[in-house]
């Protein structure tokens, strides 16, 4: 007895021991891993900011959706008595369904001790403030046992044009993220915002609810950037590059615009066929496919023999038959027979393989570092470091460098683009360069970075080389790429227009030389407009071209070039529209903001939204929380809306937009 009672005395003493233990020595450690398990702090996404057009379009903005839940555990028995028939009758108008199915299944809930049950799925705010003013679900979580969760979701509302070059964030389940585009390249720093937090409680197994209605941390939204894409200007590019790659049945292709003195991107299309004939935004080609030049190089590689002063445009070559030969290997003109003697200007306007080669292997046959050197200081060598990821970096052979890619032919074939590979954008800036007179601009895709009316971040033009070559040797080779169009002999002569003029470079580059049953063309024109003051630079290249309807670049990728630059100068009275809606567009956006400033206070606040495209229109109210309708007509302009500015909204209410 004596030892049974000194045994309980013993486990007493320790039971004593781990309670005070546990209540003053590692309580805080239990409460901290009991709290751990109940209740968390969850992220509250940032709004990302919108992208805009260098006018004031909208490129893409973030809508928020929200599902609605419901915990019938929350209620009092009194309180679901009290509202259960009145709620069900109000979910009867929303969803079209009886009465008495909602009024069952939220019974069923009830008895089933169903704290998550389903209300409503990813719906706008409109409905989101309509469904929450229902009967039971107006008295908030505690009492009437509204869950909300809310999330965003990315728009588009032009659609997909330009949709790869706009571009992405996205996050997977495992927390890897993929980013495209301006979107992708500039959402750390100024789109993506800060996140909020907010404290949920567990309900049941993989169930949250909040804690409170308000947030720990409210979020902070993410600033808008304004690129320098010019819509009109984009809708032109995409719709020509699309036309032709229909009619050639091309495998994929792009087209840059960049303003000359600035180097701003006014648009940019890169379209690829799927498999089932259809063309859509792929892959940024334009940025991140490299490949090999053909005969738009020959710009860069005559720049170098005149400033070097070892070539001239007057210097004469002898075409022989149209075929040389180096190493056991041939250069072939296209021309059959060759065009005999004829001065190097001739030999560029016709784009001769073996004039152009003879001159370069002339001039730098025993010194091709010389050559190679040249290119350096034209910064051939160099990308561009974009901020958009993918671009790689130029190819240019180095007999100096070890697996440089040097080999007895490398100069020769580099003579007239083969061996050496660009991007396309790598191309149009150097082509940009000797229309700007040879001060070389980096391609800009932001104008500014704005919260509301701030300018929180302006962007520059950016200088890569002041000086590419001589205004001499400027001179010159400008009016080479004036003559490809305006002599009749030259590759692009089909383009020439009387009224409106270009200047430019036509190429036509094999793909998969080495194996002739997969023999294929790139087909490519780059250039600027108009040749004597010139305001644009553009480039337009595809790939792989059906060869039963054609394949040289003059044919393919020529006729892109000049209804953009016709339709961007001569279609007047479209321009003239587009500006003044670009005008008005800049002043709504501008109301917009004002009016969204007073709604996070009113709420329901009507703004003026006539003039503006119907989808910028329908995204801005979505925002501002406004449920509306859209009658479209014709080009998407609003016209009308059914409830005028400055009224406050009815609950429920609809507005109305006409556009045509």
């Amino acid at each position: 007895m004596y030892f049974v009672a000194g045994c309980m005395f013993v486990f007493g003493l320790a039971v004593a021991f781990k309670l005070v233990s546990i209540q003053f020595f590692q309580g805080d450690k239990y409460k901290a891993m009991a709290s751990e398990r109940v209740i968390r702090n969850v992220v509250i996404p940032a709004n990302r900011g919108n992208v805009y057009s260098v006018k004031g379009n909208l490129l893409a903005t973030s809508i928020p959706k929200y599902d609605l839940r419901f915990d019938a555990l929350t209620p009092t028995v009194k309180t679901f008595e009290k509202y259960v028939k009145p709620l069900s009758d109000s979910l009867s108008k929303y969803s079209g369904k009886p009465s008495g199915y909602h009024q069952n299944e939220l019974r069923k809930a009830r008895a089933n001790r169903n704290r998550y049950y389903l209300i409503a799925r990813n719906v706008g705010y409109s409905d989101y403030i309509r469904l929450r003013s229902f009967p039971l679900l107006e008295l908030g979580a505690f009492k009437g046992g509204l869950i909300v969760e809310q999330t965003t979701k990315r728009e588009h509302p032009m659609g997909g044009i330009a949709q790869r070059s706009i571009g992405y964030e996205r996050f997977d389940e495992k927390g890897n993220v993929t980013r495209a585009g301006i979107d992708g390249a500039f959402g750390v720093k100024y789109l993506r915002g800060t996140d909020g937090q907010r404290k949920k409680q567990q309900i049941g197994k993989g169930q949250w609810k909040p804690l409170n209605d308000a947030n720990e941390i409210d979020p902070k939204n993410g600033y808008d950037v304004y690129t320098t894409i010019d819509v009109n200007i984009q809708d032109i590019a995409h719709h020509a590059l699309l036309e032709q790659l229909e009619k050639y049945k091309a495998d994929h292709g792009c087209v840059v615009v960049m303003e000359t003195k600035t180097g701003e991107i006014r648009a940019i299309s890169n379209l690829g066929r799927n498999s089932d004939g259809y063309y859509y935004e792929r892959l940024n080609y334009a940025v991140g496919e490299s490949h090999e030049s053909g005969s738009t190089f020959k710009l860069m590689a005559l720049t170098a023999g005149i400033e070097d002063k070892v070539i001239d445009t007057s210097d004469v070559v002898d075409t022989e038959n149209g075929v040389i030969k180096f190493y056991g290997k041939s250069v072939r003109d296209s021309h059959h027979g060759g065009y005999g003697k004829i001065s190097i200007s001739k030999a560029f306007e016709v784009s001769s393989n073996t004039g152009i080669v003879k001159a370069i292997d002339k001039a730098y046959g025993k010194n091709p570092s010389k050559f190679v050197d040249r290119l350096y200081a034209m910064n051939l060598n160099n990308d561009l470091d974009l901020p958009i990821i993918g671009e790689p970096m130029p190819v240019i052979p180095d007999p100096r460098i070890k697996n440089g890619r040097w080999s007895g032919i490398a100069l020769q074939w580099m003579a007239y683009g083969y061996g050496v590979s660009f991007t396309p954008l790598q191309t149009l800036t150097f082509y940009n360069a000797i229309a700007n007179d040879g001060e070389m601009v980096k391609p800009q895709f932001l104008r500014e970075v704005r919260e509301f009316d701030d300018v929180v971040v302006p962007f520059k033009k950016e200088v890569i080389n002041k000086e590419i070559c001589s205004k001499e040797t400027v001179s010159k080779v400008k009016q080479l790429l004036k003559n490809v169009v305006e002599k009749k002999h030259g590759t692009g002569h089909r383009l020439y227009s009387e009224n409106f003029s270009m200047a430019g470079k036509t190429g036509t580059c094999q793909k998969d030389y080495a194996n002739k049953d997969k023999l294929s063309y790139i087909s490519s024109f780059a250039g600027y407009f108009p040749a004597e003051n010139p305001k644009y630079s553009c480039i337009v290249v595809i790939h792989e071209p059906d060869k039963s309807v054609g394949y040289y670049g003059a044919d393919v990728s020529g006729p892109v070039f000049k209804k953009i630059a016709q339709k961007i100068f001569t279609d007047t009275p479209i321009i003239d529209e587009v500006s003044s809606l670009n005008v008005r567009v800049a002043s709504v956006e501008t109301e917009y903001e004002n009016f969204y400033k007073t709604a996070q206070t009113y709420k329901t606040i009507m703004p003026n939204v006539v003039g503006l495209p119907a989808m910028d229109a329908l995204a801005l109210l979505e925002n501002m929380q406004v449920k509306v309708k859209v009658k479209l007509l014709g080009n998407g302009v609003v016209t009308k809306q059914s409830i005028e500015q400055n009224i406050k909204l009815k609950t429920n209410q609809v507005v109305i937009l006409k556009a045509s």
